[in-house]
């Protein structure tokens, strides 16, 4: 089979196109004739080089859809030749489990960072991770929708616990999970504060359903918040992009404010000042991926039609080095989704 690999960690000139033996599927696994796979920032940073167990040499693609072609258990037989979107979380319940207890679960991994993954034609994936998508949802809108979705809603819904009536600020707003989260927002009946930084983005954000919309690098976005809140602040900031917003992120948050994490894309050194923290009685949450129960959840509202994963281009298997490059230039609105 055709595969999108690469042997070494480094920039995306390290992935090659090339022709590998297809997986065998084991037991409580599937394999899957891949029909779209979409691209996460998660990408790069698996290329460039985590301090984590990778498989080498690496394929690389957490957000899946295809159809199942074979199995390794007799139990999974009732999946096949189904069209299926896949859950990137492994051991996901464990984890939050462990959590919840105050203990730590290792066995938790994401498909295409601590497995192979999709940009291939084809992969194997647990059993378990499977939801059939609907006749009406293309592959690549389901691709595009699987990762962020789940990672919006969790960030949100249950560790923002974002209510109606609320006001939330979602920086880094033209990402994949951004665009997700300012639709989960509106249909949570939030009135929503989108940053992202192009004036293209600006207007799509708007477009998507954000009340108001800011250019980081051409506003004083901060004032305008602060104007369009009645200077209260807005209770909940969804963030993703890091240290180059995160002491505005917290200077925006009104009185119980909540601040949920969930990426880094501009760095992980970020200042708070506690002066702050303390006085506003704030609250600073991480967040990463979901649930199955979650990933249901927020695939349900864009098997619905209620929200819309927002795609950027769509790309084939031989065209993957180009697509980790445009992610990496900081220009795409939405996802970029891989199709063998």
């Amino acid at each position: 089979m055709r595969a999108a690999i690469f042997r070494e960690n480094g920039g995306p000139e390290v992935i090659t196109v090339e022709d590998v033996d297809p997986p065998l599927p084991g037991p409580g696994e599937v394999r899957i004739r891949v029909e779209a796979a979409s691209m996460n920032h998660l990408d790069l940073w698996v290329r460039r080089g985590l301090p984590i167990e990778t498989p080498m040499p690496h394929i690389g693609g957490s957000d899946i859809v295809g159809s199942v072609e074979s199995v390794g258990s007799e139990d999974l037989t009732s999946w096949m030749g189904r069209r299926v979107v896949v859950d990137p979380s492994l051991s996901y319940d464990w984890y939050e489990l462990a959590g919840r207890k105050g203990g730590f679960a290792s066995s938790f991994g994401v498909i295409g960072e601590h497995t192979q993954g999709g940009f291939a034609e084809m992969v194997v994936v647990p059993g378990a991770n499977l939801l059939e998508v609907p006749e009406t949802v293309a592959s690549e809108a389901a691709a595009a929708g699987a990762l962020a979705g789940v990672t919006a809603w969790r960030g949100l819904m249950v560790r923002g616990r974002l209510r109606s009536g609320e006001s939330v600020l979602i920086t880094g707003a033209s990402g994949g999970v951004s665009t997700m989260a300012i639709q989960y927002a509106r249909l949570a009946g939030a009135t929503v504060h989108a940053v992202t930084s192009t004036p293209e983005g600006v207007a799509r954000a708007r477009s998507l359903g954000a009340d108001y919309a800011y250019d980081r690098l051409a506003d004083d976005w901060p004032k305008a918040v602060y104007r369009n809140t009645e200077r209260r602040g807005v209770q909940l900031c969804l963030d993703s992009v890091g240290q180059a917003v995160w002491p505005q992120a917290v200077r925006a948050l009104a009185v119980g404010g909540r601040l949920v994490s969930y990426g880094a894309t501009t760095g992980p050194e970020a200042t708070l000042d506690l002066r702050l923290l303390f006085w506003r009685q704030l609250s600073v949450l991480g967040s990463t991926m979901g649930t199955h129960r979650e990933f249901i959840e927020a695939m349900s509202l864009i098997f619905a039609g209620r929200v819309e994963p927002q795609i950027d281009r769509v790309l084939s298997l031989e065209d993957t080095r180009e697509a980790h490059e445009l992610l990496e230039t900081g220009s795409v609105f939405g996802k970029i989704v891989i199709k063998p």
